[in-house]
């Protein structure tokens, strides 16, 4: 039995969409099991092999190397529907997802309820709404914490499993009205999506901690990112779960002292979704150039992007938060383009200069950004595979961002391919 043994943990630093399942997928070359630790659908990662691009949402981006075991942990919520429609997906493109991928009993269920309150919730904020994705997954948390949710091992007491889904349902008619929605369908619906779910079913804590005493090499893919921490991100636009390295321990069941490296994934400049601050967005034909050039539209979603220059007050918080071992510098190549590349150093807020990310979105709504200026680079990076192949420009910005943050950049992402990617 190993003591020693450590997961390895990939995070996103900004609000999502860095390009995490580029990097999960690279780095399951070398791992025995990929995990999911927290968030459930909303997530979005697509990756690029051999020209064919596979969407991921739910389901462990590892499952691209078929030597590599991948399993959702009990910290994510499931919509079983969406589970099974995103496994055929990639078993049609020639993905062989068989005695590969497992599902931790523990894990809260997503209902199609919980989406149809999640869009009435968003109508009821109107123009201060979040911007969810409506995938049901707050209202599942929701159910979770209020501890009135159904866990996966639920199904396989039908009694009980239906005894809880009219309770549940009841509540949110109470709530909301009574909303379109067949409870004794939905009951016999699953009734047949548990005996399809049983053989993925597994007790994940018992089956990481046995993999950890072996000696297996463990990789957990974050889903979204620190600023959409639910404590530590622009509350109220977050997500419902804990999106940094605390999730890791609160959805796998893994103690601190098994965490090993933590690698935070950075895209070169910033976007996110959905409502909420973003100090360095940009709404002229610059953010627009992003967006077309960086190809800026949500994989779950569909929806544009936000986007703007690089904020630097954004990734030393994330650092202090997760405590980064490296990073992964993501989508440098879209940079290729601009004659100059502002990044935000920090901002000043009733005339204080602020080097660390306010938690009152009031003060963050009347800040301004202070921006260092750097020369861009004008030429294409995408066939180099070395830094010191990068134009010279283009490793100063890096550099820069290394000495800003204190955290060494271990990859850059060159391109969209799997192969476009400098280890440094």
């Amino acid at each position: 039995m190993s003591d020693n043994n450590k997961v390895s943990v990939v995070l996103g630093t900004q609000w999502g969409d860095e390009g995490k399942g580029k990097l999960v997928d690279i780095l399951a070359k070398d791992i025995d099991v990929c995990v999911r630790c927290q968030g459930g659908n909303n997530a979005g990662h697509t990756i690029v092999v051999d020209g064919v691009k596979y969407a991921f949402h739910m389901l462990p981006s590892g499952l691209v190397n078929k030597e590599c075991v991948s399993v959702i942990g009990s910290g994510v919520v499931v919509h079983l529907p969406s589970f099974f429609q995103e496994l055929e997906e990639l078993e049609a493109q020639g993905l062989d997802c068989d005695g590969r991928l497992f599902v931790s009993d523990r894990c809260h269920l997503v209902f199609d309820f919980h989406q149809i309150v999640d869009g009435m919730k968003e109508g009821e904020l109107g123009r201060g709404s979040i911007g969810t994705t409506k995938k049901g997954i707050g209202p599942a948390y929701s159910s979770k914490a209020s501890r009135s949710g159904i866990r996966v091992h639920h199904l396989y007491h039908p009694t009980e499993f239906a005894k809880r889904l009219r309770t549940i349902v009841a509540a949110r008619f109470r709530r909301y009205g009574e909303f379109e929605y067949d409870v004794e369908a939905e009951i016999q619906r699953y009734v047949k999506l548990a005996e399809r779910l049983r053989p993925f079913v597994i007790d994940s804590i018992e089956y990481l901690h046995k993999a950890l005493g072996s000696g297996k090499r463990i990789l957990v893919e974050g889903a979204n990112a620190l600023m959409l921490d639910i404590d530590f991100g622009t509350y109220p636009y977050v997500n419902s779960s804990n999106t940094g390295v605390g999730g890791v321990c609160t959805g796998l069941g893994i103690p601190p002292t098994r965490i090993g490296s933590v690698i935070g994934v950075a895209k070169a400049y910033t976007t996110r979704v959905g409502g909420g601050p973003f100090p360095t967005e940009l709404t002229d034909d610059v953010g627009q150039k992003l967006r077309d050039v960086g190809a800026e539209y949500g994989v779950t979603t569909g929806r544009p992007r936000r986007c703007g220059w690089l904020d630097l007050v954004v990734l030393r918080y994330s650092n202090m938060v997760n405590g980064y071992s490296s990073i992964n510098l993501t989508k440098l190549d879209v940079l290729d383009v601009f004659d100059e590349i502002r990044v935000a150093v920090s901002y000043t807020i009733d005339g204080k200069v602020v080097t660390s990310f306010p938690a009152d979105l009031d003060d963050l709504a009347t800040a301004s950004v202070n921006y260092v200026t750097l020369p861009g680079w004008n030429q294409s990076i995408r066939k180099c595979r070395s830094f010191d192949e990068l134009p010279e420009n283009c490793q100063k910005y890096v550099r820069f961002i290394e000495n800003d943050i204190g955290v060494p950049v271990k990859w850059i992402g060159t391109g969209a391919a799997r192969d476009d990617m400098i280890s440094m």
